[in-house]
């Protein structure tokens, strides 16, 4: 009997997965996510040679060649839940034969980095910064769903941090690091570095209020001013948890380096997006 039924792993007519409808050939192993479709075609723009294109849903994938590499981009859309979706169907891409359902027995771990935008938790980091993670925190619910190999030392900072932080009642942090192998590689005296939070939402999970009042109003600053030895929280996006936790137990490198658009402490907001974003991607290009 085949390791994964149809109802568990759909498989599209053409030989792909369901979300995003790609085949193995399709994809390279070295993978760009963001979260915006229309960035996929501002990343592939600079590729020498763009060898694959689709669309399926909010799921963009351009595959070509950048200076000999070759390189996946693939929009994810918003938030934990479609980052569940991507980093299964990218792993099943390359660590299940999808002909006949069963798993691979030699793995393939990919290389994952997430070009994105956040926002700022700490006053000394300005607007337009590059900020790479060290960790990813989710104040999400996705990672709970999954069995979590965690090391004594990244258990134990979590530990500090569910004693320190103020979040609402119900919401259990978790915390996975990103890849060392991938920070090494785009790290650089310029990058500023440092745990990210991921929300469920855009307002209210992020400490925003507009007409709703809020359950825990000091969430924001708990995270500012926390510090672990060197260890600070740095930004605040809606994917790198998922990410992260999931690529990690699936044996994949991951990390995240992000455009800080906002200071959410001094409450100031770039005016500089177009130009920032332009030169972030060349960089994250040029280190992957």
């Amino acid at each position: 009997m085949a390791d994964f039924l149809p109802s568990e792993l759909v498989i599209t007519p053409k030989g792909g997965v369901y979300h995003l409808d790609i085949c193995p050939d399709d994809l390279a192993h070295k993978i760009v996510v963001v979260g915006d479709q229309d960035r996929v075609e501002l990343v592939s723009n600079f590729f020498d040679e763009v060898t694959h294109k689709s669309q399926h849903r909010e799921f963009a994938c351009h595959t070509g060649l950048y200076k000999g590499k070759n390189i996946s981009v693939i929009s994810t859309g918003i938030g934990t839940d479609n980052i569940d979706i991507v980093i299964n169907e990218l792993d099943a891409l390359v660590n299940i034969d999808l002909k006949t359902r069963n798993e691979k027995e030699e793995k393939t771990a990919l290389e994952i980095i997430r070009l994105g935008t956040c926002g700022i938790l700490r006053d000394e980091i300005p607007i337009d910064s590059f900020i790479l993670s060290s960790h990813a925190l989710g104040i999400d619910n996705v990672g709970h769903f999954y069995e979590r190999n965690v090391d004594a030392e990244t258990k134990k900072l979590e530990a500090e941090i569910e004693e320190k932080v103020k979040l609402p009642k119900y919401v259990k942090p978790y915390l996975t690091k990103a890849s060392q192998l991938l920070n090494d590689r785009l790290y650089a005296d310029h990058i500023e570095t440092g745990i990210t939070v991921t929300s469920s939402g855009f307002y209210g999970p992020q400490g925003r209020r507009l007409r709703l009042p809020l359950v825990e109003d000091g969430m924001l600053d708990s995270f500012s001013d926390f510090k672990h030895e060197e260890v600070r929280f740095a930004n605040l996006e809606m994917e790198c948890s998922a990410l992260f936790s999931l690529s990690t137990a699936l044996g994949h490198h991951a990390t995240a380096i992000c455009l800080g658009l906002a200071n959410r402490r001094k409450k100031e907001f770039t005016s500089n997006y177009e130009t920032k974003i332009i030169e972030l991607i060349k960089y994250v290009l040029d280190k992957i």
